[in-house]
């Protein structure tokens, strides 16, 4: 799976909005534009039109991970969810934090227990590193624990779901430009080590996979 930044966006959103208001979901294009374009609880901040979040949503749709909700029951818009759970075979919880990792970037675990209490609840710091933990033994890993950088206490997961969150699309509204992406310090780094580290594990699996078929062809 190689999504884009705006894709990696629409799906963390949706997924946000979908435990955060729930009677608001599925999401309009206009709401989920807004979402995407939100100042809080984002990194980076970026000024999303209505005309790319529709592109990058239907290409989250190609690829089985978001559907379209046609209008009924006095309904006047299409709307837009998520199918990450089901493509997944993700509960709600693990889906959370994919989201959260999605929207905000590389994160702590207690970062991560914090910012999920909106969405989902955790006893303690011990089940978020173990749904984490499950997260990253799946047999193609969709999150990396990475190591400290420079003045941290703490190893961060990041995501693997695709592009880094901070690589910012082209801004199509120039008469509105909106917020600028804050500067990238050591959130640039752990997310060349979190690409590394997905690309160590397809190699490895490439690998596992060449040694199989060595072993059945009798090489």
């Amino acid at each position: 799976m190689d999504l884009s930044a705006a894709e990696l966006r629409v799906l963390g959103c949706l997924v946000e909005k979908q435990l955060t208001t729930p009677q608001q979901y599925p999401l309009t294009l206009n709401a989920l534009t807004l979402a995407c374009s939100q100042s809080t609880n984002r990194h980076p901040v970026v000024a999303y039109d209505e005309a790319g979040i529709e592109e990058a949503v239907t290409r989250v749709k190609t690829k089985g991970l978001a559907r379209f909700v046609h209008p009924s029951h006095g309904r006047s818009a299409l709307r837009y969810g998520h199918a990450l759970d089901e493509a997944l075979g993700l509960d709600t919880r693990p889906v959370a934090l994919l989201a959260l990792l999605m929207l905000r970037g590389p994160q702590t675990v207690g970062e991560l227990r914090t910012r999920s209490e909106r969405m989902v609840r955790f006893s303690g710091l011990d089940e978020v590193q173990a749904e984490l933990d499950a997260l990253a033994d799946r047999s193609e890993p969709l999150v990396v624990r990475l190591g400290r950088g420079p003045g941290q206490k703490e190893d961060r997961y990041a995501q693997l779901l695709g592009a880094s969150a901070l690589d910012t699309p082209p801004r199509r509204d120039t008469a509105s430009p909106g917020p600028r992406p804050a500067p990238a310090d050591h959130d640039d780094v752990a997310a060349l080590r979190a690409e590394v580290a997905a690309l160590r594990s397809e190699v490895e699996a490439l690998r596992r996979g060449l040694d199989h078929l060595r072993h059945e062809l009798g090489a």
